[in-house]
């Protein structure tokens, strides 16, 4: 499988980017020409920009040449994908508008093109007048058609990722949950944990970002923070200044941090030391004994290859199954596990909730709950969609939150 794949998305991509090619500059000009030749140069080199972005980031190449291909890089991931999604709709209208061009009535024909007159000759009554080097033929029924169409295509993608990278360059939402637990007393009827997750700091979104989601929490006023994994996609060297705001945060009962996928990539164990620096309190799977409920974390299962995946026996084992235990688990696909430990309430993240429609649809055949509140059994599920956005810094359909659980006592 894995050598049909690495056989089959090369020829793939270069087959949809040629049909892209073709038809917002091939169908679009009368012959071969420099628009021509731009357009093949622009969608080359993004794709160059893009993959630069993706191996560098990875691979840990210095930070400045991170920074330098991941903006132009990963905005043409975006853009490139509702360029295609674009034009393929655009299949739709094109026989609707030549339909439409067709049923015009003659009065809205555009006049016929007087003949040609041969050099030295004329008609009756008019006067030789030598053609216009300048003139310029008007385009065909078929040219006009494929301008109209490529124009609106490349108009909406423009349109939809400037929308969805100003929405993350914003900063996320506030969204309130309110969340019913039957073994939560009374006395902790309204409790408010702040939950934020995938906030992907890194070459795109820097200090300024971490600083508008330390704001918006503080600001919400949580007796908890819940920071449930992909905070960084970088070392600590990188991108340790980035981080340094969140040594701001306030709730009354402290902040709370899970590890994602991505602190694997550059190294986990740094960055539990980093944010245990930064004031905040890792749980490596492990539980802590709040006054009204249990809080429990496990590791990211990326952690399994370093030996450091999820443990959720040494996490919830012998503890008191009267008291309400909260769970903090990057993946929604660990909730299976929950149930099974008799977990009254998991907080994950991981989705984005899609983060680029259609991405949702691929997101949900991939985890339980792609965003918001389920139930499984006796246990909860909340999901966030982040507070971030990987690759590109844009989002569509899929807006991120930082998520305010209010806990509901079932003896309220």
């Amino acid at each position: 499988m894995v050598i049909l794949f690495a056989l089959f998305a090369p020829a793939i991509l270069v087959a949809a980017n040629w049909y892209l090619w073709r038809r917002l500059f091939r169908d679009t000009t009368r012959g071969p020409g420099r628009a021509r030749r731009g357009g093949a140069v622009l969608i080359a080199g993004g794709w160059v920009l893009a993959i630069g972005a993706l191996v560098t980031e990875r691979a840990g190449a210095p930070f400045w040449l991170q920074r330098t291909l991941a903006w132009p890089g990963f905005l043409w991931l975006a853009l490139s994908i509702y360029l295609l999604l674009g034009v393929v709709a655009g299949e739709a209208v094109r026989p609707l508008l030549r339909r439409f061009l067709d049923r015009r009535t003659p009065a809205e024909r555009p006049a016929p093109r007087p003949e040609p007159v041969p050099a030295g000759a004329s008609r009756p009554g008019e006067a030789v007048t030598p053609p216009s080097s300048s003139e310029k033929q008007p385009p065909s029924r078929r040219l006009f058609v494929s301008r109209v169409v490529g124009g609106a295509a490349a108009a909406a993608a423009v349109g939809t990722v400037g929308y969805g990278t100003y929405g993350v360059l914003r900063g996320p939402r506030v969204k309130r949950v309110t969340v019913p637990l039957a073994k939560l007393p009374r006395a902790a009827h309204g409790y408010r944990i702040a939950v934020v997750s995938d906030i992907h700091l890194g070459p795109v979104l820097g200090r300024d970002f971490a600083r508008k989601v330390v704001d918006t929490i503080n600001a919400t006023q949580p007796d908890l923070i819940a920071l449930v994994g992909d905070l960084v996609d970088g070392s600590v060297k990188d991108l340790g200044p980035a981080a340094a705001p969140l040594s701001r945060l306030r709730a009354r009962h402290g902040s709370f941090f899970v590890t994602g996928n991505h602190e694997y990539f550059s190294g986990a164990g740094q960055w539990v030391e980093e944010v245990r620096r930064l004031g905040l309190d890792p749980l490596e799977n492990a539980r802590t004994e709040l006054p009204w409920f249990d809080l429990a974390g496990v590791n990211d299962l990326a952690g399994e290859s370093e030996g450091q995946g999820p443990d959720f026996s040494r996490a919830l084992g012998d503890r008191d199954t009267t008291r309400a235990c909260v769970l903090l688990a990057h993946q929604p696909v660990q909730i299976h596990d929950a149930v099974r430990h008799g977990v009254d309430l998991q907080l994950s993240g991981h989705t984005h909730g899609g983060q680029l429609w259609p991405g949702s649809l691929i997101a949900e055949a991939a985890n339980p709950t792609v965003a918001g509140l389920e139930r499984y059994g006796d246990t909860q599920l909340y999901v966030s969609r982040g507070a971030g956005a990987w690759g590109p810094p844009t989002r569509v359909g899929a807006p991120s939150d930082i998520t305010v659980i209010e806990l509901e006592s079932g003896a309220a």
